[in-house]
């Protein structure tokens, strides 16, 4: 299957040619079948290629199929590769969006534009399996547009609705903003080395000494441009504003983009591009400082959210904030690691939160919820897991992969600054505790207000206990 990686994406996208083109004089069952088939068959295929990889001893395996862009010394093909970073973003990217594929069979059955629907939501998964697959910037960026173009696409996907068609509009002008700085670091990589190529630039970057802290060379300036593409695309401060906004589409396109895949591209960039980082101190503490202020700022906007899906909505901010935060100390793997285990457990909420939307008969305000247990128990138990995950709960994924987070930021080190690292340890903590706060309340809301107000109190009030036990805390 790897040297046929090129199936993957191509299932999904004539999935979409082919609803797009006939899916309006279809019923919807063929639509449907249409679409399950051609990414289910990508996931299986997905599958395959990683067990062939893993046979192979987790080596790189790369295939150059046809040069698309040749001019002078400049080449720019259609060049997919596999390694053990490509195989978790494709294997989240496949199986997560053929599970909300299914799920969204039954929440979008009523609707018009129901063929239009499923042709952009695999429009999407080929652009997104696109980037992670790609071999080269000028392949990725073509991904990286791709799904900018989908997710404006889908999140407007109500287009006769103000609010929707303004949110997918906000999405994409922002996201422009961040891709300039992506072009622009893109341009400064292929003068400094000759080439856009993963494998050649790297090796080349490489052997080039590391850039200390407060020197703007080339690798500074390049992963700081390339951080501006991800802040916009991974809702990072100041980038983050159309994140919460995009949750005027329909609750599949939430939990698939804005939970599991399309958000992450920014963390998968940054984790892509790690022989660059890392020889940035600079940009490495940029990372670093941005993902802990987004991580913070977010937790406490989600907070006094009252939609229930903005709350999800600040806490996929703030969980990004984590994951980019890992990448900024050093621990790429923790925040990739992060991505694997926030893709299911966050998606699980999105479309949890979809059947108490449903249930409710399109009712998003949680003052007006409540009492859902034993109407819905099934959604019920799977909130339930989702929420103790996100929550970091013992033994569940949450705890792993903020755990590893955490233990690396608190080990990482700034010659420079050797009490920083200890301060974004404490923000991080304290945001591991409102981000653990924020889906428990949102659960209890939804399941009992009663327990809801009473857990609030509690913790508000221990929290309070805790602030005045500190040293000189009381004069």
């Amino acid at each position: 299957m790897l040297e046929y990686l090129w199936i993957v994406p191509l299932l999904p996208l004539l999935g979409s040619a082919i609803n797009g083109i006939l899916g309006a004089k279809w019923p919807n069952k063929y639509v449907t079948l249409t679409a399950i088939s051609s990414t289910g068959l990508s996931f299986l295929c997905a599958l395959e290629a990683v067990r062939e990889f893993l046979e192979s001893g987790q080596a790189l395996s790369r295939k150059e199929f046809f040069t698309w862009i040749a001019s002078g010394n400049f080449r720019a093909g259609f060049d997919l590769q596999a390694d053990r970073l490509t195989v978790v973003m494709m294997l989240v990217v496949t199986g997560v969006g053929w599970l909300i594929h299914i799920y969204a069979i039954g929440y979008m059955a009523h609707e018009r534009g129901y063929y239009r629907f499923f042709s952009y939501l695999n429009l999407f998964m080929f652009f997104m399996l696109i980037l992670v697959l790609a071999a080269n910037y000028v392949l990725l960026f073509v991904g990286w547009e791709g799904v900018g173009l989908s997710s404006y696409l889908l999140i407007g996907f109500w287009f006769l609705k103000k609010s929707a068609s303004d949110a997918g509009k906000k999405a994409f002008i922002v996201n422009r903003i961040g891709d300039f700085g992506f072009m622009l670091g893109m341009f400064l990589l292929f003068r400094t080395f000759g080439t856009l190529d993963f494998q050649t630039l790297f090796t080349k970057a490489g052997s080039w000494p590391a850039e200390p802290m407060g020197h703007f060379g080339t690798f500074t300036v390049a992963c700081l441009l390339l951080f501006m593409g991800a802040t916009g695309k991974s809702a990072q401060l100041p980038l983050y504003v159309w994140l919460p906004d995009a949750m005027e589409g329909p609750t599949p396109v939430s939990a698939l983009i804005h939970a599991a895949t399309m958000v992450t591209a920014g963390v998968y960039v940054v984790a892509r591009s790690h022989v660059l980082f890392s020889h940035s101190s600079t940009a490495m503490l940029v990372v670093a400082m941005v993902g802990c202020a987004t991580a913070f700022f977010a937790a406490t906007i989600g907070l006094v959210q009252t939609d229930i899906k903005k709350v999800l909505a600040y806490s996929t901010v703030s969980q990004l904030g984590y994951m980019f935060l890992a990448c900024g100390v050093g621990a790429f793997v923790a925040g990739m690691f992060h991505v694997l285990t926030h893709a299911f457990f966050k998606a699980c909420l999105f479309l949890g939160s979809g059947s108490v939307i449903h249930a409710l008969e399109g009712e998003q305000d949680l003052r007006r919820m409540g009492g859902l247990a034993r109407r819905i128990p099934v959604t019920y138990a799977t909130f339930l897991t989702a929420t103790f995950a996100i929550a970091g709960v013992p033994l569940l994924a949450g705890f792993f992969s903020k755990d590893a987070i955490l233990a690396a930021v608190f080990e990482a080190h700034f010659r420079q600054a050797p009490w920083l690292p200890k301060l974004l340890w404490m923000a991080a903590l304290s945001t591991a505790a409102l981000t653990a706060f924020t889906p428990l309340a949102l659960f209890f809301a939804v399941a009992n207000p009663g327990i809801a107000w009473l857990l609030t109190k509690a913790y508000f009030g221990l929290v309070w206990l805790y602030l005045l036990g500190l040293p000189g805390a009381t004069g």
